[in-house]
């Protein structure tokens, strides 16, 4: 009895050491991705085309479209299969600036640090004015301007003081913080349906039905250009849009996002009762040839009988905000995930599983592309109704947290898939990558794959200076980028591609999401 007992205890041994030795990955090919990938990288010449060369990738934009034929173009070079410009359905206006320049002019002169809102009109030629000050709280507050905003500048009365930072820009994740995250444990999520009564909620309501009322009020007044403040301090701008992008959207007037130290200097000279004078010229143009949106696809097919068929799917969003040129959000991303292609091609790897690569447009306005193609491909979010394709992706990997390098990876709650990706790590703690965390991280498109049962990662990143500096700003552009950050980035992306590709099973799946509640 002892000894069939001891026996069955060597073959329940054996199998699990089978089956942890068939996670490990295959430490020649590793090499051959290191070797590729950390030496003889084309990631910083990809994100020059996709920035300097391409220049801001608004929605929609000129600029996207020649960053998005590029990328076709570029992977077509590489030898990718199937590479195109795929519509995920319809998004609204093109917008771009074509001319931008504001100065005060009296007291002194002094060219201020300000950009148009997306989707705002120009100043249809140079204007000058006096600059007038608004100060409304509510809606009857704007009834002493009434005729008196024709053709002026004006500004709105804000607290007169900067925010001020304590914290270093850049800065790397720690062994503390990284170790936290490894120790995380499961949380449970919900999707319930936001409840249109809550106080939250209704003051959202009042601050927009305040806002809405001051735009119409200003276009009806035939305001000349308005000056709002940025956030952001030492001339750095967050940029954002001042209305919509939809086909039907009303009109509103030119607005320019400005610096805070330009926009409070101008302030608290006329509340100070000093004469300012500004001149400014605006040129934008809206683009509606075209209302669609549109994806960049491409596959390098797999080459099993049993696996082709199957999908490993990496990505990131191609579009950016158009104060510069989306270097870190997400230029960054989209050069590390062609350089995984490129990568992959260039070791000559044969998938069994097909890989395919998607950079994504709108991403910024609400996933729109990536969720455009779940919904096209894999099925409803909202229903739970499911398409075949749905359930032939292993997973999809995410790159969008700026231009750190890679230190692990978030499972999304996924617990399977955690005894998967560690050893898959393994070959990289030289270059700082080792966390696996269950927990849940979100902003981006790895969101519109999880939403619909899909196992949906995205990789831990250093933060580097991304959210006090360049998310969204004018500071966003190439001289930003970690050169050493993205190869690494690159060089683990295309191992974690490799290993899904060749792995017997399929990444291991979660409970398939409920439909949300409705209140």
């Amino acid at each position: 009895m002892k000894r069939k007992l001891l026996f069955s205890c060597f073959i329940i041994a054996g199998l699990a050491g089978n089956a942890l030795a068939q996670e490990a990955p295959d430490a020649a090919s590793v090499q051959k991705i290191r070797e590729e990938g950390l030496n003889h990288s084309k990631v910083m010449e990809t994100a020059f085309y996709l920035t300097d060369i391409s220049g801001p990738r608004l929605a929609g934009s000129p600029g996207l479209r020649r960053a998005q034929n590029w990328a076709v173009n570029q992977l077509k070079s590489w030898g990718l299969a199937n590479a195109k410009l795929e519509p995920w359905g319809k998004f609204g206006k093109g917008w771009e600036v074509q001319k931008n320049y504001a100065a005060i002019t009296v007291p002194y002169y002094h060219a201020i640090i300000a950009i148009p809102k997306a989707w705002t009109p120009g100043t249809n030629g140079l204007i000058k004015s006096e600059v007038l000050v608004i100060k409304a709280d509510t809606i009857t507050d704007l009834d002493k301007y009434k005729g008196k905003l024709a053709g002026k500048i004006v500004i709105y009365d804000v607290p007169n003081k900067l925010a001020q930072g304590t914290k270093a820009d850049l800065s790397r994740y720690t062994d503390a913080e990284l170790d936290e995250m490894a120790k995380a444990t499961a949380t449970p999520t919900s999707r319930r349906a936001f409840d249109p009564n809550s106080p939250q909620f209704a003051a959202q309501r009042r601050l927009r039905a305040m806002r809405t009322a001051l735009s119409n009020f200003l276009v009806e007044e035939k305001v000349g250009l308005i000056l709002s403040i940025a956030r952001g301090t030492d001339g750095t701008v967050f940029t954002t849009n001042g209305a919509s992008y939809a086909d039907t959207a009303k009109a509103v007037a030119p607005e320019l996002e400005t610096s805070g130290e330009d926009y409070l200097r101008i302030l608290r000279l006329v509340k100070a009762g000093q004469k300012v004078e500004m001149e400014a010229d605006i040129k934008t143009q809206f683009f509606t040839d075209d209302l669609q949106g549109y994806d960049v696809v491409a596959e390098i097919p797999g080459t099993d009988k049993k696996l082709k068929d199957q999908v490993v799917m990496i990505g990131g969003h191609l579009d950016s905000w158009h104060g510069a040129t989306g270097a870190t959000d997400n230029g960054a991303g989209s050069a590390v995930m062609m350089e995984v292609m490129r990568i992959l091609k260039a070791i000559d790897f044969k998938p069994k599983r097909t890989i395919r690569i998607a950079l994504w447009s709108s991403e910024e306005q609400g996933l729109f592309g990536s969720r455009g193609y779940v919904l096209n491909h894999f099925g409803d979010p909202k229903t739970m109704q499911l398409k075949p394709e749905q359930s032939k992706i292993s997973a999809y990997y995410n790159l969008d947290n700026g231009t750190g390098k890679i230190r692990g990876i978030y499972l999304q709650g996924d617990s399977a898939a955690g005894p998967v990706f560690k050893p898959w790590l393994d070959p990289f703690k030289d270059l700082g990558a080792t966390t696996v965390t269950i927990r849940n991280t979100g902003g981006t498109d790895h969101q519109s794959f999880d939403a619909i049962g899909i196992p949906g990662f995205q990789f831990i990143q250093d933060s580097m200076d991304y959210m006090p500096r360049t998310h969204h700003s004018n500071q966003d552009t190439y001289d930003r980028l970690s050169e050493d950050d993205l190869k690494q980035a690159a060089t683990i992306v295309a191992s974690f591609v490799y290993n899904t590709s060749q792995r017997p099973d399929m990444i291991p799946r979660k409970e398939l999401p409920k439909v949300p509640e409705a209140k």
